[in-house]
């Protein structure tokens, strides 16, 4: 052990090439996800304890340690340095757990591999993770690639000044259009998620003209498509710490850093479901809007809430839909999100108003491998035509009144 340690310490990239040393390594220091269920109050709180003591443990489900509660299950992700010692503490308050995922830093490396930043290299730079470099890359060459359908529209800058880039996709000059909103990326380990915004532009000007249905939407919307809302957040899970959730902006009179982008905006602020302490995952910010990162976001929306119809915002994981709160449902054990982007362009007069959760619902969680990436992306289409589709069914005088309540 002592020598893998050294090894592991002094080399940057570890290729295996004895198989028992490899199968030794994975078991002793690769990182693992476990699946818990705690059975009474007192294991509820001991998983709280783990989930927040040990500083790169990170929980992914539920999202904040203040949601875990008995017989509800609980995704853990434990690093490969302090992974035996938790499981050893599991072990002694007899806490049952199962490995979902035994070898979390192997899927980690191969999420990392590229072998083009070409966009044009064909249809597979669609199903690979890219860095935040080759996504500004992609954004400025389909912008050139096609100047009478996509325009990049700069919606504002990061914390580390780093632009917000949204593209207009408009494919005819009717009047008086209506759009849809796109924004992905918002939590910066949810790769998926950027992932999906690539896709839906590539699907969409690839299939204009070719797909009935995308072209009889395209010929009646716009879509403005932002696909990193977290740029500074992306970039570090690239560099630093993949697991990281919030943006980057430094938190006065403590050491901690960021802001969850998705409890900053002004609905129901900073209520249940958020964390006032800057530490947390789920920490709100000093006051709505307080990142620049929303500020960008909500500003453009009110200066297009005229013509925005609906509002997307795109995270993962665990399949679903889901529908602005705006009801109390005391009877539903769900995670809130106070503060959350899709509350807020509903109360902006945005009916149709919506959260997805991409796959998958556990198995691999936040490090769905890039062989899954196609059939994501694919299952989540289906349901944004859907979606447009019934919308554009609806009389446009009813557009943007909230009277009939949520939208189903």
């Amino acid at each position: 052990i002592l020598a893998a340690s050294l090894l592991v310490a002094t080399t940057a990239s570890l290729k295996c090439i004895d198989v028992f040393f490899c199968l030794f390594f994975y078991i002793y220091f690769s990182g693992q996800v476990l699946s818990i269920t705690p059975k009474t109050q007192e294991q509820v709180e001991i998983l709280k304890n783990v989930s927040t003591q040990y500083e790169v443990t990170g929980l992914w489900h539920p999202v904040s340690p203040h949601n875990i509660k008995e017989l509800t299950q609980v995704h853990l992700y434990l690093p490969g340095n302090s992974s035996e010692t938790v499981k050893n503490l599991l072990q002694r308050h007899n806490i049952a757990h199962e490995v979902m995922l035994p070898n979390a830093d192997e899927v980690i490396e191969m999420q990392m591999r590229n072998d083009s930043g070409d966009p044009r290299s064909g249809s597979t730079f669609y199903y690979r993770y890219h860095t935040l470099e080759d996504i500004y890359d992609w954004i400025n060459r389909t912008a050139n690639d096609y100047p009478d359908k996509v325009k990049a529209i700069l919606v504002g800058s990061s914390y580390e000044k780093r632009p917000l880039y949204a593209l207009k996709l408009s494919l005819n000059n009717r009047p008086n259009k209506k759009a849809m909103w796109i924004d992905c990326g918002i939590h910066a380990r949810e790769w998926i998620s950027p992932a999906f915004c690539l896709f839906f532009v590539h699907y969409s000007l690839s299939f204009y003209n070719v797909n009935t249905e995308m072209t009889r939407i395209l010929d009646n919307m716009d879509f403005y498509v932002l696909p990193v809302m977290n740029p500074d957040g992306y970039k570090y899970t690239w560099t630093n710490r993949r697991m990281w959730r919030k943006n980057r902006s430094p938190q006065k009179g403590t050491s901690c850093i960021g802001v969850d982008l998705n409890r900053n905006f002004d609905a129901n602020w900073c209520t249940t479901g958020a964390s006032s302490n800057p530490c947390d995952e789920t920490y709100c910010g000093s006051f709505p809007e307080s990142e620049p990162e929303s500020q960008a976001v909500a500003n453009f929306l009110r200066s297009h809430k005229e013509s925005i119809q609906i509002y997307l915002s795109i995270h993962s994981y665990s399949q679903m839909l889901i529908i602005p709160h705006i009801l109390p449902l005391p009877f539903l054990s769900a995670d809130l999100a106070p503060g959350g982007s899709d509350d807020w362009a509903y109360n902006l007069g945005i009916k149709y108003s919506f959260t997805f959760e991409l796959q998958d619902r556990g198995r691999y969680g936040f490090l769905l491998p890039p062989s899954h990436i196609q059939g994501a992306c694919n299952e989540a289409l289906l349901a944004v035509k859907t979606i447009v589709l019934k919308v554009m069914e609806k009389p446009q005088a009813s557009m943007g009144s909230r009277q009939a309540g949520p939208a189903a």
